[in-house]
C-alpha cells in the first residue's frame, strides 16, 4: 500500500499506556491476536508479522485511570488489508461478546471499539482510492451507517477471523488537542503534511502523498483542554515515518522556525506538538 510506505510519510508506531498490563496482553492476544513481540515486567511490544511493531503497551509507575476532557489520544486505527479480514473480525467480536460502533466513513469502512482501559480503537479497511471523491484539496467524508449485510458478504467459505492479519498496518492516529490553529501550523509547517478535510471548527484531518488521513486531530474534548498527567492512561507517544534522513532534518529545521520543541539524542529526534503529544521522528 504505497500510502503507508516511502516516500510518504505515515504513522508506524503507536505506544499507549495501560493500568494492568496482564489484563491488556490478554485482550490484545485473545480478542485483536496479536503476538508480543518483546516484552518486560512492565511494558510489551506487539506484532501481526512476528517482525515489525505496530503498538506498545506500557504500564507506568503509580499509574491512575484514564482521564476525561483532556488532550491526547481519541484512538489508534488497524487498517486491514480486505473486507473480508473486516467481515470476519465482525463475527469474531460478536461471538466473543464485545461491544463495538461502526461507521461508513465513504473513503473507508470501521468499526470502534474500546480496550480495557478506556483507550479506543478503530479497524477499518479503505476503500479503492479511485472511489474517493476529492474536491480540490479536500476529500469527501462522512459519519454513515455501515452496511454489515453487504460487508458479510465477504466472508469466504470456511475462513474465519484467526487474528490480526501479517499485513495489518496502523493507518492512522486521531488526536485530542486543546486549539486547531496553532496545531494546524505544527503539523502542516512543521511536519509537511497536508490538511485534506476539515471538520467544521472542530476537527482537522491530515495526509500525506493524497491519503484520506494519517493524523486527525480535534477539540472535542474542549478548546483549551488540559494535557493528561504523566502517569495516567492513553497515549504515551506515537512515530512518525519520514522518507529519508534528509527529509527528517529539513521537518526538524521547520520545527525550530515555528517555536516547537525538539530533543536530538544520538539517532532519536522527538517532537511534541502544541497539546504536548509526543512524536518521534523516525526513517
Amino acid at each position: 500500500m504505497g500510502y503507508h510506505a516511502k516516500p510518504t510519510t505515515f504513522v508506524g508506531h503507536v505506544k499507549i499506556k495501560v493500568e494492568k498490563l496482564e489484563r491488556s496482553l490478554q485482550f490484545y492476544k485473545d480478542i485483536l491476536g496479536f503476538d508480543i513481540l518483546e516484552r518486560t515486567d512492565t511494558s510489551a511490544k506487539l506484532t501481526t508479522d512476528g517482525k515489525t511493531s505496530i503498538l506498545s503497551l506500557e504500564q507506568p509507575e503509580d499509574v491512575v485511570p484514564k482521564q476525561g476532557r483532556t488532550t491526547g489520544l481519541y484512538h489508534f486505527a488497524l487498517l486491514l488489508p480486505t473486507k473480508a479480514d473486516l467481515a470476519n473480525i465482525v463475527v469474531h467480536l460478536v461471538e466473543k461478546g464485545v461491544r463495538f460502533g461502526s461507521s461508513d466513513h465513504l473513503v473507508s469502512e470501521a468499526l470502534y471499539l474500546n480496550d480495557p482501559d478506556g483507550n479506543q480503537i478503530e479497524i477499518y479497511i479503505d476503500r479503492d482510492p479511485s472511489e474517493w471523491d476529492w474536491k480540490g484539496e479536500e476529500v469527501e467524508m462522512a459519519v454513515d451507517p455501515l452496511d454489515f449485510e453487504r460487508l458479510l458478504k465477504n466472508i469466504e467459505p470456511g475462513k474465519t477471523w484467526k487474528g490480526m492479519p501479517n499485513e495489518t498496518l496502523m493507518g492512522h492516529i486521531h488526536l485530542h488537542v486543546a486549539e486547531l490553529q496553532k496545531t494546524e501550523e505544527f503539523y502542516v509547517k512543521g511536519l509537511g503534511l497536508d490538511v485534506v478535510n476539515r471538520y467544521g471548527t472542530q476537527a482537522l484531518f491530515l495526509s500525506s502523498g493524497k491519503y484520506h488521513h494519517h493524523i486527525g486531530v480535534n477539540t472535542w474534548n474542549g478548546v483549551g483542554a488540559p494535557k493528561p498527567p504523566k502517569n495516567g492512561v492513553g497515549l504515551e507517544s506515537y512515530t512518525l515515518i519520514l522518507p529519508t534522513e534528509e527529509a527528517r532534518d529539513g521537518i526538524v529545521e521547520n520545527l525550530k522556525k515555528i517555536g516547537a520543541d525538539v530533543i536530538e539524542e544520538n539517532d532519536t529526534v522527538i517532537t511534541f506538538d502544541p497539546s504536548g503529544n509526543q512524536i518521534e521522528l523516525a526513517i
